[in-house]
């Protein structure tokens, strides 16, 4: 069996922290670092982020729609990404928010977790909204294949409320479940890992970094045991002190996703700013 993903996640939050850098080469960013707006410029970006990440920061989140925008050349510059980010030992979570029924989802799985796949990332964002059986397959392939995947649960912005706090009503749910509680506990049945809950699972869950998690449902019984990719510090308001504040007694299982707040440090300070970052957290943490 291979080393599960959940174990190496374990590892790079016990040697770097939370902080998880995102690749987010937005148009307004290429030409603030004056790159083209080309896959040359996508390609060039990612890689600079990845150097500088490097020895600093465990966890790197490429966004794929930044890439996609060029087409097969977009593509390409992602695959030369994620290969500079797997040999300078970083872990790498595809943001890609896929969804789709079963036998679409494994072709999925078999372009993001395949072993030599030019797409291989060690997870991949899911959304689940098509329901959580459908995500079956596919998270049974990630932990086969020791990858990962984390699961849209409670996510930042205002109007996702609309669903994820919805009542489910089937018969499989606790009376008066949440949309996102039901979601926590079907993953979790999916993970043997995390339903043992002493120890980090494999399949994790999106929880916005400035939502009130309690309002959705998901309080720290139901995520027992399943990392959390926590979107939200940095630009979008929450700050690395206020971790322990969000997230309590989970707090050393969350990855604080930052994006715009570090890539807008420019080319030449982004180095020194992921340093910064990734100290205030280890401090909040004591690590």
């Amino acid at each position: 069996m291979p080393v599960t993903f959940g174990s190496r996640l374990r590892a790079s939050l016990d040697a770097y922290g939370p902080l998880c850098v995102g690749i987010d080469p937005h148009a307004a960013l290429l030409d603030s670092w004056g790159l083209p707006q080309d896959a040359d410029g996508v390609r060039t970006f990612g890689l600079r982020v990845v150097e500088a990440a490097a020895g600093q920061a465990g966890v790197v989140k490429p966004q794929v729609s930044f890439f996609e925008r060029f087409g097969s050349r977009g593509y390409a510059a992602l695959e030369d990404v994620l290969a500079a980010a797997r040999d300078a030992g970083l872990l790498i979570i595809a943001d890609a928010k896929r969804g789709d029924l079963d036998t679409t989802m494994a072709a999925y799985g078999d372009a993001w977790f395949g072993t030599g796949s030019p797409l291989e990332a060690d997870a991949l964002t899911l959304t689940p909204f098509l329901g959580p059986d459908s995500l079956g397959d596919v998270l049974g392939r990630a932990i086969a294949a020791g990858k990962g995947a984390f699961v849209l649960g409670a996510t930042s912005n205002p109007d996702g409320e609309i669903v994820q706090r919805a009542r489910t009503v089937d018969s499989r749910s606790a009376d008066g479940d949440s949309v996102a509680r039901r979601i926590a506990r079907e993953i979790a049945a999916v993970d043997p890992v995390a339903r043992e809950g002493s120890t980090l699972g494999s399949i994790g869950l999106v929880i916005g970094a400035t939502i009130e998690r309690g309002r959705f449902g998901l309080d720290d019984e139901v995520l027992a045991g399943i990392p959390i990719l926590a979107p939200g510090f940095g630009a979008q308001g929450a700050e690395p002190e206020e971790l322990t504040a969000r997230f309590g007694a989970l707090s050393g299982n969350v990855l604080a996703s930052e994006s715009r707040s570090i890539l807008s440090a420019g080319p030449s300070e982004i180095s020194d700013r992921i340093r910064q970052r990734a100290a205030q957290y280890r401090e909040v943490q004591g690590v």
